[in-house]
């Protein structure tokens, strides 16, 4: 074998493709013999080419798994003996990589069952060779061995250590350095333990001043390796980077604002900044390091990109998102420092940083959204003055910041509508279509969030709009037809004027099949299916089909974008069809169901030699079914549109459920099957639309079997498919977005079926809670480098809202039996009550305590002594929000206290008293407090200093915004009434006075304009006439009113 194997070696190396094909063949029929094992490892020692010795040692690595055990124990010896030699003789670099990489594969089967006990000791000999050639190779088999036998090394840790340390210093050779890099990095996830963690920080200044010699001599490819190593550190949960990461923020900002290096090198600096802010943000704020890499970034953002870069490695790009995810971490230090940059930078004569400072404004708003929305005026007349600048570059970085203000600084930001709109529509008539194009995408953010007040702008933006949809480019085109959708979604019915047209051109769109034009044919599918949404059913169903069939015939053009937007377009017509959408159902359910089941494209990058197979020819040689090498993964990319496109069509099928019902029947089986399959995908976006989809999946379940024998059982079966993937998402599912909803579901859930739906799962229930209360659930878990405060715990306010609301949930389902598991809950749930927490924590806290106390009753006594300090506490806050919530939590807790809150009633009284005031700005808030007072009355009405209270009482009535607290208040005043208590009979003209105004408004109820019929026949029949003078001093509207309404009743 040996002979004829060499020949067709080199014939392989052939440039003649049938020679080398027919070289391929004969070797693969070869290598199913274990004695071409021997016969590679002797051409490997003794071809005279290096190329030869190279593929020799390649198809060793291919094979040696496959026939390793069927060789003999002295065949084994002599080919471990062998490489052994060639990696310390060999004189040809790549072959003595490739040697050394079928070592590894060896020694992932000799090392552990003891057949190789020389090999360490033989490493460690060789790397502290006085030749640079084997130090190197026994580094790189170091990097090799620990991706198959790592856990062999510890018992050589100190060693290695020092070994490591002393190659990374090695001042003789720069592949030597390297190489102990590479090495560093492999031994990273081996790094568990405290100890291993402090030696490794060892390490970080000799990485540091090998970049930084690499650097100087122009050996950035080196600089690139170390910055690997440190992005696995800061991702690794180990707390790894302790004080260290001073010095690694120092050098990667020195390196990022170094114009004289390459691009790549660069943004890898960069890209350590974005890491930290990701995952160690608190060790960016404990080192204060906060302030120097802003500005660093803010600098950067000024840069140029030259027309010819990667927009991906730009620096002014790269800045942008690492200022974006400080923000979004760490908005109380990142807000001061970057609105001071734009104040200052927007007034530069040069326009990079009079763009940079708008820029930096829209990048920060999502994050700083709660510290921008207090004081508005600055930012906006930055931006709104950048809309004017003579430079198109800044133009266009303040259409997009008005943009990135419309989506984050809601509502706030609608209060200056006024001011903006205009600025809008004169960028809407700039001679730049970048700028124009970032205008629509500022008008179509500011319009989505808009109401009744964009009723005086819309002819003019209507006029505009549908002349630039009919003469612009397709890219203009494009965003103009999201501005319309934004319109529409505002306007509403007013909306209908203009839909007529929208929608027939929409028609030339939908028919487009080129493929330049296909994005715009999706914009507009979507557009369809927002304008229908304004207009309503009687006006679409009537002209729909031509937008079904258009839109079903786009699946044929296989554009992923566009079946993402059929699919939203297809869940708005059953949204606003309902029932009459069932017709659709056999054509377009398929449809989405081939989109669900779609491959969704992953790539997976083997890392198989570092290179050492990619020379020319060498992978045209496959590996046979006997290899099972578990080569180290390197990367996964995934088509993103087919993940987009999946998650619409997600969304779709429990669109259909909803609204569909009980005609979804048919469907229902492979939809559940989907979901169930979604719920756990890779991707977050995908699983948030299954989570939604499920709790819709139960709804049409209810539907379709309501009124069948089987129903119950069948119901049942889907329950418990929904609720397991609920409760396990709580706690494993690593996304918030996505756990919120599935608390959401819950919630509902157990609102909509009762007790009855969630009794089977309470155990489980009450620690996944538990676990999320505790901020220890999966998508909770906060980086571990420093000591971390729990008072400054970050967390999702929209995860923690969502798992409140579950709370008054199980109360209202299980009454007084709650309280055994409100236990369980309070002691993890108090603690975002804390004065150390934001506002909004300790009002999610109060709001969701008293929705429990209304609801579980009189178990909430044995908690007075604990909620009744901060409840008062909370009725003195800035924030109106958390003011309402107080005194509706305090009229909760004294109504189902008991005894226990009597102590309190006077420090009640004097917290309420400011907010029956003429400087209480908020109606909702006097609302809450009359009902607060309302309530105490009513349990307790002689601890209540009735004389001084009811005149004030009664003065801010009737009530002006929050109408669920009529019962409370009026069903109070009425009793007083009915009873004849003589305080309230004193104010029989207040009485009236407000009775007339309960019953001629239109917001309040019959039951409680009952209430009111009641208590003022109760009044005239103790008065009669004497009731004539204060009737007639009412309005004629409001004695009229009163008077027609008691005859009536």
């Amino acid at each position: 074998m040996s002979q004829s194997l060499e020949l067709l070696l080199i014939q392989f190396l052939m440039p003649d493709n049938d020679a080398r094909r027919q070289a391929e063949d004969q070797i693969k029929r070869l290598s199913k013999d274990p004695q071409v094992i021997p016969a590679l490892v002797h051409h490997l020692r003794t071809a005279k080419t290096p190329n030869v010795r190279q593929l020799a040692a390649v198809l060793l690595r291919k094979k040696i798994t496959g026939h390793w055990g069927k060789l003999s124990v002295d065949v084994r010896r002599g080919v471990k003996m062998a490489l052994i030699d060639s990696i310390t003789m060999e004189h040809s670099p790549p072959v003595r990589r490739a040697s050394a990489n079928v070592i590894s594969v060896i020694a992932k089967y000799a090392v552990p069952a003891g057949e190789w006990p020389d090999l360490f000791p033989f490493l460690f000999q060789c790397s502290q060779s006085p030749q640079e050639d084997n130090r190197e190779v026994a580094l790189i088999l170091f990097s090799s061995l620990t991706e198959t036998i790592g856990d062999s090394f510890r018992p050589y840790s100190a060693d290695l250590h020092r070994l490591l340390l002393k190659c990374l210093q090695d001042e003789t050779s720069n592949r030597v350095r390297v190489a102990a890099l590479k090495a560093l990095g492999s031994l990273l996830e081996f790094v568990n333990d405290e100890s291993d963690v402090i030696k490794f920080r060892e390490f970080i200044p000799s990485i540091l001043n090998v970049s930084r010699q690499c650097l100087a001599s122009g050996e950035e490819d080196v600089a690139i390796i170390a910055f690997e190593i440190f992005d696995e550190l800061i991702e690794s949960p180990a707390p790894l980077l302790g004080e260290s990461v001073k010095a690694i923020v120092q050098f990667s900002l020195e390196v990022c604002s170094n114009q004289n290096l390459e691009m790549n090198t660069r943004h890898q600096a960069i890209q350590i900044i974005s890491w930290l802010a990701k995952f160690k943000s608190k060790s960016l704020k404990k080192y204060k390091l906060v302030a120097p890499v802003l500005h660093v970034t803010c600098l950067l953002l000024v840069e140029s990109s030259n027309e010819d870069d990667n927009d991906d490695l730009a620096p002014d790009r790269a800045a942008a998102e690492v200022i974006d995810t400080l923000a979004l971490n760490l908005p109380k230090q990142v807000y001061p420092p970057v609105l001071e940059f734009a104040s200052v930078s927007s007034q530069n004569v040069n326009p990079k940083f009079r763009e940079a400072a708008v820029t930096a404004l829209g990048v920060v708003s999502e994050g700083c959204l709660d510290l921008m929305k207090e004081n508005l005026q600055p930012v906006l007349r930055i931006v709104l003055g950048a809309l004017g600048d003579p430079e198109q570059m800044v133009r266009g970085a303040a259409s997009f910041a008005l943009g990135q203000f419309a989506e984050h600084l809601q509502p706030e930001i609608m209060s200056h509508y006024q001011d903006v709109l205009p600025c809008i529509l004169n960028a809407l008539e700039d001679a730049s279509d970048d700028v124009k194009e970032k205008a629509y995408y500022g008008l179509a953010a500011f319009c989505e969030n808009m109401d009744e007040q964009i009723l005086p702008f819309l002819d003019p933006l209507m006029g505009k709009l549908m002349s630039a949809l009919q003469s612009s480019p397709r890219k203009l085109q494009e965003t103009c037809m999201s501005a319309i959708g934004s319109v529409a979604v505002a306007a509403e019915q007013a909306f209908i004027p203009y839909a007529e047209n929208v929608l027939q051109l929409m028609k030339s769109f939908m028919v487009l099949t080129n493929d330049e034009d296909l994005c715009s044919r999706a914009r507009a599918t979507e557009l369809v299916g927002i304008v229908a949404m304004s207009v309503g059913r009687a006006r679409m169903e009537p002209i729909l089909p031509p937008y079904i069939e258009a839109a079903i015939a786009g699946f044929k053009l296989e554009y992923s974008e566009l079946r993402e937007y059929s699919h939203g377009f297809f869940s708005n017509m059953a949204e606003i069809l309902g029932g009459g959408f069932t017709q659709y159902l056999p054509l377009v359910v398929p449809l989405v169901f081939s989109s669900c089941n779609l491959d969704d494209g992953s790539a997976i990058d083997i890392d198989e030699s570092d290179g050492d197979e990619n020379v020319s020819g060498f992978g045209g040689v496959s590996s046979d079914d006997e290899a099972h090498d578990e080569p180290r993964v390197r990367n996964i990319s995934v088509r993103t549109g087919v993940l987009d496109e999946k998650a619409a069509a997600t969304q779709a099928l429990g669109q259909f459920a909803l609204h569909t019902k009980s005609f979804y029947a048919p469907y229902l089986e492979e939809t559940l099957k989907i979901l169930v399959r979604h719920s756990s995908y890779f991707h977050e976006d995908v699983r948030l639309q299954a989570i939604i989809a499920l709790k819709h999946i139960l709804t049409a379940t209810e539907a379709v079997f309501q009124g069948c024998s089987e129903g119950p059982a069948k119901a049942k079966e889907v329950l418990d498919t929904v609720m397991n993937i609920y409760i396990k998402t709580l706690t494993d599912d690593d996304d918030k977005e996505v756990v919120s909803q599935a608390c959401i579901g819950i919630t509902e859930i157990v609102n909509a079926f009762g007790f009855v739906a969630a009794e089977p799962y309470m155990s489980q229930l009450i620690e996944a809670v538990l676990v999320l209360l505790k901020e220890e659930s999966a998508c909770q878990l906060v980086e571990s480098d420093g000591e971390v405060d729990e008072d400054d715990a970050e967390h999702d306010e929209i995860l923690m809202d969502a798992v409140s609301d579950l709370l008054p949930a199980f109360a209202k389902c299980m009454g007084p039996h709650f309280a055994p598991v409100f236990s369980k809950w309070f002691g993890p749930f108090m603690k975002f009550s804390k004065a150390s927490r934001p506002p909004q924590d300790r009002t999610m806290v109060v709001a969701s305590l008293a929705e429990v106390a209304q609801n579980m009753g009189a178990p909430i006594a044995g908690y007075i002594e604990t909620l009744m300090p901060l409840v008062l506490k909370e009725l003195a806050s800035s924030e109106a929000t958390n003011r309402r919530n107080a005194a509706f939590c305090v009229g909760e807790l004294c109504k189902n206290g008991g005894e226990a809150t009597l102590r309190y009633y006077v420090d009640i009284l004097r917290g309420l008293s400011p907010l029956f005031s003429e400087f209480e700005p908020d109606n909702a808030v006097r609302d809450n407090a009359a009902g607060a007072v309302a309530r105490m009355i009513m349990v307790h009405p002689e601890a209540i200093p009735l004389n001084q209270v009811l005149p004030v009482f009664l003065k801010v009535l009737p009530l002006k915004e929050d109408q669920e607290e009529s019962m409370a208040v009026y069903s109070c005043i009425c009793g007083l009434v009915l009873s004849s208590n003589p305080q309230i009979l004193s104010l029989v003209p207040d009485l009236v006075n407000v009775f007339a105004q309960v019953v001629l408004s239109p917001v309040e109820t019959d039951e409680v304009k009952a209430l009111i019929s009641r208590a003022f026949s109760h009044l005239m029949s103790l008065y009669g006439q004497q009731m004539q003078p204060i009737l007639t001093s009412l309005t004629p509207a409001h004695a009229n009113a009163l008077a027609s309404f008691v005859s009536r009743t």
